[in-house]
């Protein structure tokens, strides 16, 4: 029978407390305990987070996990903007213009809120970790549009016009400049990355125009997009976060379906995976801009849920080898 060290070029040492820097895959002997000890990954999993005050679809956001940041959505259009702070929401200064279905980027202290509708906004605001300041306007006003970057430095595409339209403008902090379109028009998309390396999935149409929903991705290297491996389920109204490279996408309308799906995938950087679905299926939900796939927020969403969820891939812990 093969050795350990044969096959993996180590041996098995023995501690008498955890060995540091431990590895996933990682085997060692527990003198104290006397027991063969590995380490190993879970699966990632939603838990529920603190519910927002104000319960609206349509929302959008900025920041991370712990430190998020929601405003518009709703029927009417809101101004409402709320900050999270890993536990609880707090209603801090409006919006000077209530919208829903924008796009959202930026930090919950250096935030963009870009577009939206009643009607299709070209109308874009800064919000400086206090209050909401009206900066350039958007070249082409538009709703379902998404968004990713920082205050001085963004990038938007997409949307519906109507139609759905494909165009991406690029944000230098004051001023917005049109540059390549996404090479598959729609709205409602899902958003990651940055201004020079952002990823665009799912989206579709509006009631009643187009045929279905969109299982494309593409990924922009600052000056094109590129269609790379699609997601597996085509949805619209899909919440997204992370980087080009290390995303996650998580509900969504699925047409002619019976609802919103409770979905969750992660991209690698190559290809999509499902995992664990959110606990209560939702589209037109918000989420922060920032992070990575194991790392995420949803608030809000379809029928104006004020529930939040949080998404965590467990880090690697210490499991007990079975020798019988």
């Amino acid at each position: 029978m093969s050795e350990y060290k044969a096959i993996h070029g180590v041996k098995i040492r023995d501690y008498t407390t955890d060995p540091d820097n431990l590895i996933t895959g990682q085997v060692w002997f527990d003198k104290t305990n006397k027991v063969l000890q590995f380490q190993e990954r879970g699966a990632g999993a939603w838990s529920s987070g603190g519910n927002m005050n104000t319960g609206r679809e349509q929302t959008d956001g900025a920041g991370t996990k712990t430190a998020t940041l929601a405003f518009g959505g709703g029927y009417p259009a809101k101004t409402v903007t709320e900050k999270y702070n890993g536990s609880s929401w707090t209603e801090v200064n409006d919006l000077n213009t209530g919208r829903r279905d924008a796009s959202g980027f930026g930090t919950q202290t250096a935030a963009i809120c870009a577009g939206g509708n009643d009607p299709y906004l070209a109308i874009v605001e800064s919000f400086n970790g206090t209050s909401w300041t009206e900066v350039g306007d958007l070249n082409t006003g538009r709703t379902g549009l998404t968004g990713v970057g920082t205050t001085p430095a963004g990038l938007v595409y997409g949307g519906f016009t109507p139609p759905q339209t494909g165009v991406t403008e690029s944000w230098n902090g004051s001023s917005w400049t049109e540059v390549a379109d996404l090479n598959t028009a729609r709205s409602s998309l899902g958003k990651a990355g940055t201004q020079a390396a952002a990823l665009a999935f799912n989206g579709g149409p509006q009631a009643n125009v187009g045929n279905g929903n969109v299982y494309n991705t593409e990924l922009w290297n600052g000056s094109g997009w590129t269609e790379v491996n699609n997601i597996n389920v085509a949805g619209e109204g899909v919440g997204g976060s992370g980087s080009q490279t290390s995303a996650i996408a998580f509900g969504a309308s699925v047409y002619l379906s019976s609802g919103p799906t409770a979905r969750t995938e992660q991209w690698n950087g190559t290809s999509w995976t499902e995992v664990a679905d959110l606990a209560t299926g939702r589209s037109t939900l918000g989420s922060g801009s920032g992070g990575n796939n194991t790392s995420a927020i949803g608030f809000g969403g379809s029928g104006n849920t004020a529930a939040t969820e949080e998404w965590t891939d467990p880090v690697i812990s210490t499991k007990t080898a079975d020798t019988d």
